[in-house]
């Protein structure tokens, strides 16, 4: 029975930090800009720089430890490493909670959002699982031997950094973003008729001009009883507003694509049956000069040959995106949005997004950006 429960706790405690370690791999750019909040609340922005670093090494240690459970590899010393990890995630999940500075922890990237007293929960979870190895470490037995369990351990490392290094410079395997390929951007801002909103509820601190009484009434409490008819009654300060049950929300909705008046171009841009490209750069101090000269090549071509609007997408104010274009000689159009929806839209700086009827044709990372030949003849020859 003992045996049977070390097992279980084993595979369920390595599965799922495999699992965890894995999915934010996928996007260790996205992880990164989440341990950039956590930074921000604990006042450790001098860290922001090693964040990526940081963020790709994190998901490989719990996907090592992960492995490293399964196959029972330096189990005591690997245990004690799980019993600290998630101790350390299980006090960051509390505190996002308790203090809501945090609302989405980023445990399994955004493959699955979790609010933070659910992240806090899953925590706790594991934590009891880990500490039922924890108390029967010297028990784990290893699959090998102890020379090829450690060969297996530097094989797993090897291709769990790799994994969260290939990620980072040619964009995720699988992208559960809402500018995923296949994504009508123009869709997913709208809210469908009929959907149901969130619902609030209304609190009133009630004072008695006459017997000075205080009560505390939500708003429906407040027009049922009545009380509102008492002109005894008189409502303090303002009114606290509470959500209660979340209702729809669309999965874009602080896009807003504008020229340098700050007129918004959503409609225009998103909207054309034409195909077009779209260049983000969010942070045009960060870009990579030479990607942004091989696009703007490319971006000359389609335009002069295929009459293709290219767009130039950045969250810089308009002055420096002015004298950047003038410096590298851009031929696509300027535009402006912030820098959280470039930075969801393209986890590259810069990137190449396809776009046809608002539709994400294609997407790709400066790295890997495609050629004009291709692109004339997997899409343009086609339209």
């Amino acid at each position: 029975m003992k045996n049977s429960l070390v097992w279980f706790c084993r595979i369920a405690v390595g599965l799922l930090f495999i699992f965890s370690g894995l999915i934010k791999a996928n996007d260790p750019l996205g992880f990164s800009y989440k341990l950039e909040e956590y930074f921000e609340v604990f006042h450790l922005t001098s860290l922001n720089g090693l964040a990526l670093s940081l963020a790709v090494l994190l998901c490989a240690l719990e996907m090592i430890l992960g492995f490293a459970l399964l196959v029972g590899a330096r189990a005591v010393k690997v245990v004690w490493g799980l019993l600290l990890l998630i101790i350390f995630f299980a006090f960051l999940t509390f505190y996002s909670a308790y203090f809501k500075v945090v609302q989405t922890c980023g445990c399994f990237g955004d493959a699955i959002p979790l609010t933070p007293w659910q992240s806090f929960t899953k925590d706790l979870i594991l934590l009891l699982l880990v500490l039922v190895l924890f108390v029967n470490r010297k028990s784990i037995k290893s699959l090998a031997n102890a020379k090829t369990g450690d060969n297996l351990l530097i094989g797993a490392a090897v291709v769990s950094i790799g994994f969260g290094l290939y990620t980072y410079n040619f964009l995720p395997v699988v992208d559960f973003l809402p500018y995923k390929i296949g994504a009508n951007i123009l869709q997913e801002m709208k809210t469908p008729p009929g959907a149901v909103p969130d619902e609030f509820e209304v609190t009133y601190n009630l004072k008695n001009k006459k017997t000075k009484g205080t009560k505390t009434m939500s708003d429906k409490e407040y027009l049922k009883s009545g009380i509102w008819k008492d002109t005894s009654w008189e409502i303090q300060g303002n009114p606290e507003s509470k959500l209660v049950k979340k209702g729809f929300e669309p999965k874009i909705r602080d896009l807003n694509i504008q020229d340098a008046q700050g007129n918004n171009y959503n409609e225009e841009l998103l909207s054309s049956p034409f195909y077009s490209i779209i260049i983000v750069a969010w942070n045009l101090e960060s870009t990579n000069p030479d990607a942004v000269n091989r696009i703007n090549a490319l971006a000359m071509n389609l335009t002069q040959n295929y009459n293709t609007r290219t767009i130039f997408l950045t969250s810089n104010a308009p002055e420096q995106a002015q004298k950047f274009a003038k410096d590298h000689k851009l031929v696509s159009e300027l535009f402006y949005a912030d820098g959280v929806p470039l930075k969801t839209m393209m986890r590259a700086n810069p990137g190449i997004i396809l776009l046809k009827n608002g539709t994400v044709i294609n997407k790709w990372h400066f790295h890997n950006m495609p050629k004009y030949e291709d692109l004339v003849k997997n899409y343009l020859s086609k339209q």
